[in-house]
């Protein structure tokens, strides 16, 4: 008797064992393998979602994938979706299972919540396919409802702003692949009519560009070139010529003007200043220059760190004009016309220096002579 009863006990608790592996196991496919593989193929969960409600999404997700990966029809075709104003998300969801663009209202509906796009979807225009999956569909709201953006590039912009903007306004997903291009540009007609200069620092024409969603950075880029080539007009080039300067050598100094400038009807001031010590061998002394070798200063949080320290003129680099005679390698920043225009038709003048007026107004003045300008000095 006492025999069977142990061999009932070993029974009893080699059951409860299975019992608590296949809790464990039940436990372990609930709370972390399911919602780890819905994460990978659907993205993490909205932050606002209860730890309930994203194990129920993220079950829901799974058990709905079939009808998320089916696209309503296989031929491809553009539909322009318009979603209005406060349109409620089931009028969203409605609508696009009408317009043939979602196989599954339900299954639709769980994705969005999931991913909290239900609370949030823009008003505009969506470009989307029937040959779009519903995962396809739900990113592509995601992004936003404008077809086009519009961005408006500032003069005197160094390359890596240009990037950071364009990254912003929902153009870039990165700005390293805009940069590696501006660097190792690639073999384009239009860079043959600019005498092929080995980067696209200066080369990148300010303004305002509108832009589809969707446009490479290549594309970007070179809308942007083929602009600075229109604007480089041939008198510009001329002039250039008349200063003893090649293309290249124009569009560096007209980068330097720009960051010096404030006030634009003094470029051509600034260009005779540069200009003279240029032909005197004198060095140029421009702080934007220190500023572009200096690079991002993350404790100002800016690329243009200002005011310099005395250590700042003494960095050991091909930019610094305070320790190098003549133009820098390359551009440091991307002129507009009024700089341009500057460099091509100076101010004949005899200054050889400029600084600050002390009334904030962002205007020079300007010296013939080094005495004269340590007088100009302003005194608190």
């Amino acid at each position: 008797m006492t025999s069977r009863k142990k061999r009932t006990a070993r029974v009893g608790l080699f059951i409860f064992f299975l019992l608590s592996c296949l809790g464990g196991l039940v436990a372990f496919v609930v709370l972390v393998d399911i919602p780890s593989r819905v994460a990978d193929r659907f993205g993490p969960p909205a932050e606002e979602l209860s730890l309930p409600e994203r194990l129920y999404y993220a079950w829901a997700l799974f058990l709905h994938e079939r009808q998320l990966h089916a696209p309503s029809e296989v031929e491809d075709g553009e539909v322009i979706f318009t979603i209005g104003t406060d349109e409620p998300t089931s009028a969203i969801i409605q609508r696009l299972k009408q317009s043939g663009l979602i196989q599954d209202e339900e299954a639709f509906r769980i994705l969005l919540v999931y991913s909290g796009l239900d609370r949030g979807i823009q008003a505009g225009q969506y470009e989307l396919s029937p040959a779009m999956d519903s995962i396809q569909v739900a990113r592509a709201l995601q992004k936003g409802g404008r077809l086009e953006i519009t961005v408006t590039i500032l003069s005197g912009w160094r390359a890596e702003e240009i990037a950071r903007v364009l990254r912003l306004s929902g153009l870039l997903e990165s700005e390293s692949q805009f940069l590696e291009i501006v660097r190792q540009p690639p073999q384009w007609e239009v860079l043959k009519s600019l005498d092929d200069p080995p980067g696209l620092e200066g080369f990148l024409m300010p303004g305002s560009y509108t832009f589809r969603r969707g446009t490479s950075a290549e594309q970007i880029i070179a809308q942007m070139v083929e602009r600075f080539a229109r604007t480089l007009t041939p008198e510009i080039r001329e002039g250039f010529a008349r200063q003893g300067l090649t293309l290249y050598q124009g569009v560096i100094l007209a980068s330097i003007v720009e960051r010096e400038g404030v006030v634009k009807e003094e470029y051509p001031l600034i260009a005779s200043v540069f200009l003279n010590r240029l032909r005197t061998g004198m060095k140029l002394d421009s702080d934007p220059t220190v500023q572009y070798a200096l690079g991002y200063d993350a404790q100002l949080n800016t690329w243009w760190k200002n005011p310099l320290k005395s250590e700042d003129l003494k960095i050991n680099s091909p930019y610094n004009t305070y320790i190098n005679t003549g133009l820098p390698p390359t551009p440091i920043c991307n002129p507009g016309l009024e700089a341009l225009q500057a460099v091509a038709n100076p101010a004949q003048t005899s200054y050889y220096y400029f600084r600050a007026r002390c009334d904030q107004s962002g205007r020079h003045v300007f010296s013939e002579t080094y005495e004269q300008h340590l007088s100009q000095a302003c005194h608190e």
